[in-house]
């Protein structure tokens, strides 16, 4: 198994409890749901700066590619330098690296997969671009939509989800999933294909 390449997938998002539920930790919620699906429960890296589960892709008992799912233990803004270590433990370059994250230039329950591109204000990606000196990784884009009137974007990012897209929220989270394993096993240009919608 070590000498399969490595994916490393990265779910953005702040940890603890009172973040849970916010829009900006969307991210945290596909590698859950990723987790899930290998039938794996999330354990402390060595690096102690992020939780892993580690595992292969496919039905089980096919040897599928080797993931590596993250959720950062740092805040939002930080999450480059567990993200490098992690990258740095598993050989992993930008090119095998799926960042999912929330997007607030799209429609909440949309999805956007591209890899490069700058950061959008977006200070994950912020966090990503500075500790790996490349933008050159793959994102898949988890819509929210854009604050209503006056709210200031930094309270949006950091609220809860509005009771009915809660209800439409294990689709998104779902659909997102599935994102980044077609990602994995067919290519962009037919998850571009698929996704975005």
């Amino acid at each position: 198994m070590a000498d399969v390449p490595v994916w490393l997938v990265v779910g953005l998002g702040n940890p603890g409890p009172s973040y849970a539920g916010h829009r900006h930790n969307v991210g945290y919620l596909v590698v859950d749901e990723l987790a899930r699906r290998l039938g794996s429960g999330f354990r402390a890296h060595k690096s102690g700066r992020a939780d892993v589960v580690e595992g292969r892709l496919g039905a089980p008992g096919t040897p599928g590619p080797r993931v590596v799912l993250a959720k950062p233990r740092s805040y939002m803004n930080e999450v480059g330098g567990p993200t490098k270590a992690l990258a740095t433990f598993y050989k992993v370059t930008p090119e095998r690296i799926i960042a999912i994250h929330d997007e607030l230039d799209i429609d909440f329950g949309t999805l956007r997969i591209k890899c490069g591109g700058g950061d959008n204000g977006h200070n994950g990606l912020k966090s990503l671009r500075s500790s790996f000196g490349s933008g050159d990784f793959y994102r898949v884009r988890a819509g929210i939509g854009r604050p209503p009137g006056r709210q200031e974007v930094s309270d949006f990012v950091l609220s809860n989800y509005s009771g009915a897209e809660r209800k439409e929220l294990p689709f998104q989270v779902d659909s997102a999933a599935d994102a980044v394993e077609t990602l994995i096993t067919d290519g962009l240009e037919k998850t571009q294909q698929r996704f975005n919608s």
